[in-house]
């Protein structure tokens, strides 16, 4: 009997060890350099992703099957990536952190095989996905099988979007093919200064092509946040980035079927509010914040911007409106008057289409006088980027409410949910001049013969300009003809959103059965 309680004894001395080898990293002296770079380490990220106590580690003792180039004599602690799951503020997550301590978190066969379980799990079970990518990239050593373990994961990125949300933190480089299953994800959160991305570095493109570029400069979190809008957050450190995670997650349901998080707001109490009526400046030429708008209108007045640095003519975002949770996407006249161009249409599109994937109820403020006109734009393909503002709007079933606080005009009126694109409720300001074109255009064109007949053209132009202005390019015309569905003070903004959203809240919209439609990409 004795004996026997010896040997189970020395099992669990076993395990113990193991455990303790497998939660050790790449070793003291790797941990010290990741905290030298500041980083903190893959299991340390978990840590403050999950509520305390909660994460529960899967797969630990997994390792490579590699018998070449010294690799048979090489151990890597849990092949260099963590799995598990936990909760978020309650709420179950899978995720899984790359530890760059362990062979630079290099993938292999092995190491991509963990990532593939637990968003199989997610998949299966209906919860997000939260990746930590800190990795080298291929592990070269592996050759094919390196490669098909990233084919692995870039065939689970597209099989769990539009299931579950995903979300990508690059909390170190991610290069080459790498950087591919964080483009496939719903949201990517970039640490400045300590990651990169790219699909080739520096030197390969100085040997290729000549230039001379820093990593920081080609792939940092700057770089991909106003130039390319290959991201959506930038944090100052894996704390912060990890904190961006958590409250996005708070916005987002656990998976395509579920609703969104709903936290109601007790006794709420919907007062007009008359400072709304000063935002808007007389002068349609005067532009003015349209966060100050948003700030009005949703809960506490606090929203989470997304791409803030990237297209800022066109603003979108995450807020509440009585514990609700809704996207806004609004036109921003403080830069470029709010216009819609490439890549504010590529900005606004893909959010679109993420709120109806996940049933978030869509909010859309309106002041845009029209697309960006010049040959950059046409021969990028406006046409084909503005397309796809109109094809994301029309193909949503989520309740979607508009508001037109000023111009509205022309292709852009529609590409900004107009009733025809299928909104559920248009509301106008006073201020509203909803037309064809800018009442100045318009005028040369419809009393061009008045105008050249007249004593004074000039004046007579500044007439024909009021005239057109009140007679036409207004929002009664609109509600007249239906196109509105009320002209509303601005101090009522908050009271009618809210009140469509509870009218809306079981909105069904069938539509013909299709695989999907063919979005002009």
């Amino acid at each position: 009997m004795e004996s026997n309680n010896h040997e189970k004894e020395s099992k669990l001395t076993l395990l113990r060890q193991k455990r303790h080898q497998v939660k050790s990293g790449g070793g003291p002296e790797k941990i010290k350099k990741q905290y030298q770079s500041g980083k903190m380490t893959a299991r340390e990220r978990l840590h403050i992703l999950f509520d305390p106590g909660s994460f529960v580690e899967t797969q630990s003792f997994i390792q490579h099957r590699c018998n070449q180039f010294g690799m048979e004599n090489q151990t890597i602690n849990s092949d260099g990536v963590i799995v598990g799951s936990g909760l978020v503020d309650g709420r179950m997550v899978f995720a899984f952190s790359q530890d760059f301590t362990c062979m630079g978190g290099s993938v292999g066969e092995m190491h991509a095989r963990k990532i593939v379980s637990i968003m199989r799990d997610a998949q299966k079970c209906g919860y997000p996905v939260v990746g930590f990518n800190d990795s080298g990239g291929a592990r070269i050593q592996e050759g094919v099988d390196a490669l098909s373990g990233y084919g692995g994961i870039f065939y689970m990125n597209t099989y769990l979007s539009g299931v579950v949300p995903q979300i990508s933190i690059i909390a170190g480089p991610c290069a080459g093919g790498a950087v591919y299953s964080p483009a496939m994800t719903d949201f990517i959160i970039m640490v400045r200064r300590t990651s990169q991305m790219f699909i080739a570095g520096p030197n390969v493109i100085k040997a290729a092509t000549g230039e001379e570029i820093s990593g920081e400069a080609l792939g940092g979190a700057d770089t991909h946040a106003r130039i390319s809008g290959n991201i959506h957050f930038i944090a100052e450190n894996d704390k912060e980035a990890t904190y961006i995670a958590r409250k996005l997650l708070s916005y987002l349901p656990s998976n395509n079927v579920s609703n969104p998080p709903f936290f109601p707001i007790e006794n709420i109490e919907i007062k007009g509010d008359p400072s709304m009526e000063n935002i808007v400046p007389e002068d349609p030429r005067v532009p003015y914040d349209m966060k100050e708008v948003i700030r009005h209108i949703v809960d506490y007045g606090d929203f989470m911007e997304i791409q803030k640095e990237f297209a800022p003519n066109l603003i979108i975002a995450f807020a509440r409106m009585g514990g609700m949770p809704v996207g806004i996407v609004a036109n921003q006249p403080m830069h470029l008057a709010g216009v819609l161009d490439i890549d504010s249409s590529d900005k606004g599109s893909r959010f679109i289409r993420f709120c109806n994937t996940f049933n978030i109820p869509l909010g859309t403020l309106v002041d845009v006088p029209g697309f960006l006109p010049g040959v950059n734009q046409e021969y990028g393909g406006i046409i084909r980027h503005g397309a796809k503002m109109l094809f994301s709007y029309a193909s949503c079933t989520v309740p979607k409410l508009t508001v037109i606080i000023r111009k509205a005009y022309g292709g852009s009126y529609l590409a900004m949910c107009s009733k025809d694109m299928g909104a559920d409720r248009v509301y106008a300001w006073p201020t509203a001049e909803i037309a064809v074109m800018g009442a100045e255009g318009a005028a040369e064109i419809v009393f061009k013969k008045e105008i050249e007949k007249a004593a004074n053209p000039g004046e007579a132009l500044k007439e024909k300009i009021d005239q057109y202005r009140r007679e036409f390019a207004n929002p009664y015309v609109a509600a007249a003809h239906g196109h509105v569905d009320e002209v509303i003070e601005p101090r009522d903004t908050r009271r009618f959103l809210m009140t469509a959203l509870n009218a809306l809240r079981s909105k069904r919209d069938n539509r013909p059965p299709k695989k999907h439609g063919n979005i002009p990409l």
